[in-house]
């Protein structure tokens, strides 16, 4: 994998999607006051409670710098320092929104999100697609309810049995949620048993 500067883009044998790789979010990190001038923190991605990977961030207001080990193949480990420069917009109803400019060398795009390798880049220097572009029609409908689940609580997964109301949720968006939801599996049900019937079962 390159390293910071290369201007390569790095692939696979297969196209790679966003969620193999850890995202930085400089949403969150402004939310979280990671961007404040001076700020230093230790960001943590975590698995099921279980830490699985961190980084160093300092910020100087006008850019981060995040510190982390990288190593080529099986080679040594090695400590990595990359800046990020963070890039200020303002926002319709006041405010400012924050950017990343990614940081290697002939990109520089703007954007919200970047993911973990030899350096931390944009989704098109990793050449990574997204998730969604991987799924057929009924997969995409599926992950639709997970999400609704997932706010309601509920397990993952359409065969699942639904759960209840989450403590503190009005009734009227408890409702709501679970009439889209449930509209939602239906059509994927469908698709998934027209699928079945193409492929002969």
């Amino acid at each position: 994998m390159g390293g910071q500067g290369s201007g390569q883009h790095w692939r696979y044998g297969g196209k790679r999607t966003t969620d193999d790789h850890h995202a930085l979010d400089v949403r969150k990190l402004q939310r979280d006051g990671v961007l404040a001038p001076g700020y230093t923190c230790n960001w943590v991605w975590s698995v099921n409670n279980r830490e699985v990977a961190s980084i160093g961030i300092r910020s100087t207001g006008t850019s981060i710098i995040l510190s982390y080990r990288s190593r080529r193949g099986g080679g040594e480990w090695q400590g990595v320092e990359c800046p990020v420069t963070i890039e200020w917009t303002p926002c319709h109803y006041g405010g400012q929104r924050a950017w990343f400019r990614c940081p290697v060398s002939g990109c520089g795009r703007r954007v919200a999100i970047l993911y973990s390798g030899g350096v931390f880049a944009c989704r098109h220097c990793c050449d990574l697609a997204y998730e969604s572009q991987r799924e057929s029609g009924p997969d995409r409908i599926a992950r639709k309810a997970d999400k609704i689940r997932r706010r309601l609580g509920w397990k993952p997964g359409i065969l699942n049995e639904n759960g209840w109301k989450p403590k503190g949720m009005r009734w009227q968006t408890f409702d709501r949620l679970r009439a889209e939801h449930d509209v939602i599996v239906s059509t994927a049900l469908e698709g998934i048993a027209r699928k079945w019937r193409l492929l002969g079962w």
